[in-house]
């Protein structure tokens, strides 16, 4: 019988992109499949979080992104653009966001078709994966067929449902503070959170416990 999860995910967290392949590739050697729920960062949730951070925690967060990619073997390079337009010396997240709410938008409407895993990891790894100017061209579209989608389709539903996508993203947020964790990625398996892209060989390891096999 496959296990099923539920993957909290945003477009602009290197450790979202950083666990999402590893998580792919669970799901297509084991009888696993993972409903990945796609949140708002929280520079839109919480603007001021970068401003009250200590000051060595970007320094910090970049060296570590860099060498958990390095580790594993992860394409990695900083998005070109950020999926957030932010000052990078003052931290001050802009008033307009022409990216993030578009991607989010269209990781929601992919989870409606039962693809968001996919979708994501595929947007992310033209996102973080140092592709120029991955919003231009036929960059996204790309991610979108190698997902079986249409970015046309979804990009008119993000335009014109976009009021029902945001709550059903504000409501995949609520879950995953109901599950009792805030941040991603998070893999909740059978009620129980997994945080972080180090948590990933425990998550297997609980889903095993409880049935979890290789595909035949």
């Amino acid at each position: 019988m496959s296990l099923t999860a539920d993957l909290f995910w945003s477009f602009r967290s290197p450790y979202s992109y950083l666990a999402i392949g590893r998580y792919r590739a669970l799901t297509a050697s084991h009888e696993l499949t993972i409903d990945l729920r796609p949140v708002y960062p929280l520079a839109i949730r919480q603007p001021d979080f970068f401003e009250r951070n200590h000051p060595n925690w970007l320094g910090y967060t970049m060296r570590d992104m860099m060498r958990v990619a390095q580790f594993h073997g992860i394409p990695f390079g900083p998005p070109r653009p950020d999926p957030i337009v932010q000052n990078v010396m003052t931290r001050e997240i802009a008033a307009e966001q022409p990216y993030i709410y578009r991607l989010t938008r269209l990781g929601q409407a992919a989870s409606r078709r039962g693809k968001s895993l996919a979708f994501c990891h595929e947007a992310g790894q033209l996102i973080w994966g140092g592709v120029s100017d991955w919003h231009l061209g036929d960059h996204l579209a790309g991610a979108a067929a190698r997902a079986g989608l249409d970015l046309a389709e979804l990009d008119a539903e993000a335009e014109t449902d976009a009021e029902a996508l945001d709550a059903e993203i504000a409501d995949n947020q609520a879950k995953l503070e109901a599950a009792g964790h805030w941040g991603v990625p998070t893999l909740l398996f059978d009620g129980e959170p997994f945080f972080g892209q180090d948590r990933i060989e425990m998550a297997q390891w609980r889903m095993e416990q409880k049935g979890l096999r290789p595909r035949p």
